[in-house]
């Protein structure tokens, strides 16, 4: 029997637009995981559903159960992350999630919003401690969402990970500090870096997948962006160029 370790899967990053029809960016989401093969880790832009529509702000948290249980749906035999915004306790929050095998096997909520986009006005911040690496599959994962990443005390929360996922809405005026820093991040962490942002107007559109060596694939004109991958990769960067990660 094939053991999770042994299964073969491909990393995917996402990058479409998001409309301001809500199902239509569903039915675009949905479409796009089915076409990946079985054993797919798939990365979708932060809240690549509906954006952050602060004017119809409850039609959004309205929309997110129906998107969830979707989700779940075509989640079997794949890892699917994404950001989602969620009411709970009164409270609003953008939450990462992880789909695997019909259900939602982890998330937490944003911990650092970004406030030049008046995020803190609508959400509320998470907790950095919720910031962790999860394991599926034998593969461990870490994620930041979008403006954690400029954070430097948050990238030794993802030391030892094997994927780091960065769900992003990232301004296009920025665009060279996303490159830079999503490549940096697989440099110093020698793993890949599945990072996929949005092709709306404002965004850089830079989705792509680093490898552990720093060489990077940006998704250009496809939606999706395919590379294997290979956890001998990982162990063969941090054995020849060994700064101490396990």
């Amino acid at each position: 029997m094939m053991t999770g370790r042994e299964k073969e899967y491909k990393l995917c990053s996402l990058l479409f637009e998001t409309t301001p029809d809500y199902n239509t960016n569903l039915q675009t989401l949905l479409t796009l995981i089915k076409q990946t093969q079985n054993y797919s880790l798939v990365v979708a832009p932060e809240v690549c559903l509906t954006a952050y529509d602060y004017d119809n702000f409850d039609k959004v948290l309205a929309f997110s159960p129906h998107a969830i249980e979707e989700i779940k749906k075509v989640s079997y035999k794949k890892i699917i992350i994404l950001t989602i915004i969620e009411k709970r306790d009164d409270k609003v929050f953008n939450f990462a999630k992880v789909f695997h095998n019909g259900e939602v096997v982890y998330e937490r909520a944003k911990a650092r919003l970004f406030r030049f986009a008046d995020e803190h006005k609508y959400m509320s911040e998470g907790k950095d401690e919720n910031i962790k690496i999860i394991e599926i599959d034998g593969i461990k994962i870490a994620i930041f969402i979008c403006f954690e990443l400029r954070f430097k005390e948050l990238w030794h929360k993802s030391e030892g990970a094997d994927v780091i996922a960065v769900p992003s809405y990232w301004g296009v005026i920025r665009t060279e500090h996303f490159k830079t820093l999503t490549q940096a991040l697989a440099i110093m962490n020698q793993c890949f870096v599945v990072a996929s942002d949005s092709m709306d107007e404002e965004c850089t559109k830079m989705s792509g997948i680093i490898n552990p060596q720093g060489e990077v694939q940006r998704n250009g004109n496809k939606p999706c962006l395919e590379m294997p991958y290979s956890k001998k990769e990982i162990s063969l960067m941090r054995r020849y160029m060994d700064v101490g990660i396990g």
